[in-house]
C-alpha cells in the first residue's frame, strides 16, 4: 500500500472503480490519517448499511439521497453534508443520479488494496 497520494491529484487521470450496482468510486488525495473519495450513484443505487472504525464526513455534490444514520433517515440534496462518528451504521439510497465526496480519518486502507 502506498502511504500517501501524490501531492497534486488530477481527477481525470484516476479511473472509476465499480463498487456496487450503479455505484462507482474514485480515490483522490490521501495520507496515513486522511482520505478523500468521490462516489457516483445511478438513480436507485444503494450504499448498503454498514459501519467502520473511521470517522467520515460526506458532502452531496449533486443530486439527492435518502441518508440513514443509526436508523434515522433524512433526505439530503446538493450542498448538504453529514458526519459519521466511528462504528455508527449508515447507508444511502440515490433518489436520482447523484454524487458524494467522502472524507475519512484515518485513511481507508481497505480501499487501497
Amino acid at each position: 500500500m502506498e502511504k500517501q497520494s501524490p501531492l497534486f491529484v488530477f481527477g481525470e487521470e484516476i479511473p472509476w472503480t465499480p463498487v456496487g450496482e450503479g455505484v462507482n468510486r474514485k480515490i483522490l488525495g490521501y495520507g496515513p490519517d486522511l482520505m478523500m473519495v468521490s462516489v457516483t450513484f445511478k438513480k436507485g443505487s444503494i450504499g448498503y448499511v454498514h459501519k467502520h472504525p473511521h470517522r467520515q464526513v460526506s458532502y452531496v455534490t449533486s443530486g439527492s439521497f435518502e441518508v440513514n444514520i443509526g436508523g434515522e433517515k433524512k433526505i439530503q440534496k446538493t450542498g448538504d453534508c453529514y458526519y459519521l462518528p466511528a462504528d455508527v451504521e449508515h447507508g444511502v439510497v440515490a433518489l436520482e443520479d447523484s454524487s458524494l465526496i467522502d472524507v475519512f480519518t484515518p485513511v481507508r486502507e481497505d480501499f487501497l488494496k
